[in-house]
Parts: structure tokens; C-alpha cells; sequence
């Protein structure tokens, strides 16, 4: 007769920042006091109970910016999750200051696939065994090149690997602590779904991995994938919703025997408030209340950014202020940047941080008509339409359309006139994408700097947008498509 065990794992990913619970007619809903609520009555009720997340805790709040990661930490500390792997968001603020907030975690943060160039050494720990009931829960945190774009910035780090080094990556840890009967194995990822359909595919069986927890794609689920036999789930975002699995685990073959998942919600009619939870992020709210609860304008309307792969009112504004205000031809604005989906009418200085939280700077670039074209078209690829790539914000004065089904440019015009393939254009890129211009906009960076020597025009993106709302009362903003996909 088999042995078996029981075992819960409770999993969020991409909080982003998601601390507090927001009235929805009469129920309050999310919010990290609840969450802790909700956890704490797990942990009562069953005997074997992990708690992980799955990447990205930082960015998406003005407490975790105006702290930088610090209060996050702080609050991430009294929510007490087992285990936690990096996200993209993590780095955000830098690999020394990841490594800072590391050391304040009181808990473990593992990652097996980010080095220093120098020696090879790896930045984390790649792996963690919690050890229950005469279980061995092996879990791996995993991060791939195509997520962390952001970390080219820092010189001395690498090696970021893809999808297929990732899975020997696996293979070697799995391999070098199976010996010691692991029990159960759960990938920590932060690739998004379809990287974790993929890496799921090359995993040898003989490794033993059971199930693939992530991050980075926002997926809701209805219930969670199998492929290549392992179990693939993740739970959204924020803090409204965790997700559950009861597992029953066979110990004597290490693998699962039966499993429920579920995605539960929470509010207050399913966990209470953890009140001392409640005084930390009070105490930090009203810091950051002081400052950041001032009006800068007033729109005519409400202005949306429903989507990350479209052209949307609220995405065009931005463009046009950073364009107006900087004296460039046009604004690439990512699309990634606008953090919420509407703002105004009334327009908050701490909406309006939470909304657009990257205070990085602007690049100026000159390129000619040919690269610009060859921008747009990367830009408005298929995958732009699937939603797992980049995708821009465009300035006025350009005007493109584009046939999906012929897959090309079928006019395109800056101020009425056509694009010349030997006319120059000045552009303006924040940092990151600036950092990144190759691999998003396929274009070398080598290329552009053949044209002109870039140069940083403004070292605040959120001081430009401030400037501009706080001296533009009751802003009228007409959205006119500068894009028209056929």
C-alpha cells in the first residue's frame, strides 16, 4: 500500500504594490491585511501549509516607490510567505539595491539562473528544501533573459539564460538533491505561461519536477495546465485573489497522487484583517499620503489604457506631453509604462505616480525614415497582437496604417508628409527602452548612434508629466488615432 501525504501550497505572483483593499459596492476586496487574513486561516486549518510568490512584489503603489522596495520588504516580512522567487520588477531599482533589500528579507529569496560575469557566481540562492511531515518540498526559482531587459543596465551581471538553458539549469539541481529523497519539486518561475507551457516540455521526467508555479503574465485561470505531466498554474495579479492547491503526495514514487485548485478570492466575507499587518501599512500610507495627495488637474474626461497592445487616449497624452515639452519630432512611449487603466477626470499627484511609476530618463535618438519604418514594423509584428511583446505609444504628427493581412506599412506620414526613407526624425525613448532598442524596436543601437550621438534630454519622465499637468488646468484632450491596423 502507498503512503501519502497531504499538502497545501497557497500562491500569489505580481502583487506589484497591491496593498490595499478597495470597496466594491459592499465588500471590500484585496489588500495585504486580508491576504495575511486569509493565509493565517489557512495555516490554522491544515496541517502542511506553504505560502509562495511567485515574482514581482515590487512596483505598482507609491508606498513601495517613494521606499523603493523597503516597505515592501517590510510588509512582505509580517505576510511571511515560505519561499519567494524574483521577478523583472524586482530589479527595478538595481541589482545592488535587490541585493540590499535581499538582506532585509526574513525570508528566503532564490533564483538559479542570475551571475556575475566575473567569477560565475550566482547572485541568489537557486534553490530551497522545506522540510514537513518527513517531506522534502524541493523549490527552484527560475528567471529568463526576455524578462529581465531591465538588468542591462548593470555591466557586471549575467548571465541570463533562455527557455531551454533554463530547463538544464533544472536538470542540474534536480539532479545533484534527488539523491537526498525530495519528496515533491515545484519550479518558482516568473517567465509568463507560455514559457512555462515550454519550459514544462523540455523537463526530462526522470527529473522529478511536479509542478511550475509563475509569474509575469497576469493569467487567470479557470484551472491549471497540464503539459508533459506537471501541473502549471498561476493566480492573476495583485492582492484580490490567491491561488490554492490541496495535494495529496505520494512519498513513496515522489509525485503527485491526486489534486484540487482553486482560485480564491478574497475580501471580507472570506478572511479577517491582520490588524497589526494593518498598522505597517498605515504607517507608511500616511507618509506618503502627506505627499502625494495633491490635485495637479483636472481632465475634460476620463481617460482609459484598457490594453497594453493598443492604441489608447490616455497612452497618446503622454506621448504628446513628453513630444511638446522635450521639442522632439516623436515620443515612443511603451506601452508597459502606464500601469493602471484610466485616470482622471480629476487628477491626483499619487494616481498619477501609481499610473506611471518609471521615473527613468529620456533618451533623445535621430533615425532615419527607413529605421523608423523598420521600428513600426517590428512594433506591429503578430505577436504585438497577441499581447507578448512590446508595444508603443506614438506621438501626433504621425500617422501610420498598416494591413495585418498583407503584413506592411500602407502609408505613413509625419506633419502630413510622407516618411523618407533618408529623412531624419528625432525619437524619444525612455531608458529602458533605450537600453533595449534592439531587441524591441530591431534596430542596433550601434545604428542610431551612427546617426547622432544620443543624448539624455531629461533625467525625470515624472518630472515632465507633473510639470505639464500642474500648468495645463482643466486639460481638454481630444484623442486623435495616429494608428489604423487594417
Amino acid at each position: 500500500m502507498k503512503t501519502t501525504k497531504k499538502l497545501t501550497i497557497l500562491h500569489n505572483n505580481d502583487l506589484h504594490g497591491d496593498f490595499l483593499e478597495e470597496r466594491i459596492g459592499k465588500i471590500d476586496v484585496g489588500g495585504v491585511s486580508m491576504l495575511s487574513g486569509y493565509i493565517s486561516k489557512v495555516r490554522e486549518e491544515e496541517e502542511n501549509v506553504i505560502y509562495v510568490i511567485a515574482g514581482d512584489m515590487f512596483r505598482g503603489s507609491v508606498i513601495d516607490s517613494e521606499f523603493k522596495g523597503i516597505s515592501t520588504i517590510e510588509i512582505m516580512n509580517m505576510l511571511s510567505p515560505d519561499v519567494v522567487t524574483i521577478g523583472n520588477h524586482e530589479l527595478d531599482y538595481g541589482i545592488a539595491h535587490l541585493l540590499f533589500i535581499e538582506k532585509c528579507a526574513q525570508f528566503p529569496i532564490i533564483n538559479a539562473n542570475l551571475y556575475i560575469k566575473t567569477n560565475g557566481s550566482r547572485l541568489f540562492q537557486p534553490h530551497h528544501i522545506i522540510e514537513m511531515d518527513d517531506m522534502k518540498i524541493l523549490f527552484i526559482g527560475i528567471i529568463t533573459d526576455e524578462i529581465l531587459a531591465a538588468a542591462k543596465a548593470e555591466g557586471l551581471v549575467g548571465t541570463f539564460i533562455d527557455t531551454a538553458e533554463a530547463a538544464k539549469e533544472v536538470g542540474k539541481i534536480c539532479n545533484a538533491y534527488n539523491a537526498i529523497d525530495i519528496d515533491f519539486t515545484v519550479l518558482l518561475t516568473h517567465i509568463g505561461i507560455e514559457e512555462d507551457i515550454e519550459l514544462a516540455r523540455l523537463l526530462k521526467p526522470e527529473w522529478g519536477v511536479d509542478l511550475i508555479i509563475g509569474g509575469h503574465s497576469h493569467t487567470f485561470m479557470e484551472q491549471p495546465i497540464i503539459e508533459n505531466n506537471i501541473v502549471i498554474a498561476q493566480a492573476g495579479e495583485g492582492t484580490d485573489n490567491i491561488g490554492r492547491f490541496d495535494i495529496i503526495v505520494d512519498t513513496d514514487d515522489n509525485c503527485i497522487d491526486s489534486y484540487t485548485w482553486s482560485f480564491e478570492p478574497i475580501n471580507n466575507e472570506t478572511a479577517s484583517r491582520d490588524m497589526q499587518l494593518e498598522e505597517v501599512i498605515n504607517k507608511y500610507k500616511d507618509i506618503t499620503d502627506r505627499k502625494y495627495q495633491r490635485i495637479l488637474t483636472r481632465f475634460n474626461q476620463q481617460l482609459e489604457h484598457p490594453q497594453r497592445n493598443m492604441e489608447t487616449p490616455l497612452g497618446s497624452l503622454f506621448t504628446d506631453i513628453f513630444r511638446n515639452s522635450l521639442g522632439l519630432d516623436i515620443m515612443f512611449l511603451g506601452s508597459g509604462s502606464i500601469r493602471g487603466q484610466k485616470l482622471g477626470p480629476i487628477v491626483e499627484y499619487g494616481t498619477l505616480v501609481q499610473i506611471f511609476p518609471y521615473d527613468d530618463e529620456i533618451h533623445k535618438v535621430k533615425v532615419n525614415g527607413l529605421q523608423l519604418k523598420t521600428m513600426l514594423m517590428h512594433m506591429l509584428r503578430d505577436d504585438a497582437f497577441l499581447g507578448i511583446t512590446e508595444y508603443y505609444q506614438l506621438s501626433e504628427g504621425l500617422r501610420l496604417t498598416y494591413s495585418k493581412e498583407d503584413k506592411e506599412i500602407k502609408s505613413l506620414t509625419y506633419n502630413d508628409n510622407d516618411v523618407l526613407d533618408t529623412h531624419f526624425y528625432t525619437i524619444g525613448l525612455q531608458n529602458f527602452h533605450y537600453l533595449n532598442i534592439e531587441e524591441f524596436l530591431n534596430v542596433p543601437l550601434e545604428a542610431v548612434q551612427a546617426n547622432q550621438k544620443p543624448m539624455i534630454l531629461s533625467t525625470s519622465a515624472q518630472d515632465i508629466l507633473v510639470e505639464y499637468l500642474t500648468s495645463h488646468h482643466r486639460l481638454k484632450f481630444t484623442h486623435e488615432p495616429r494608428i489604423i491596423i487594417i
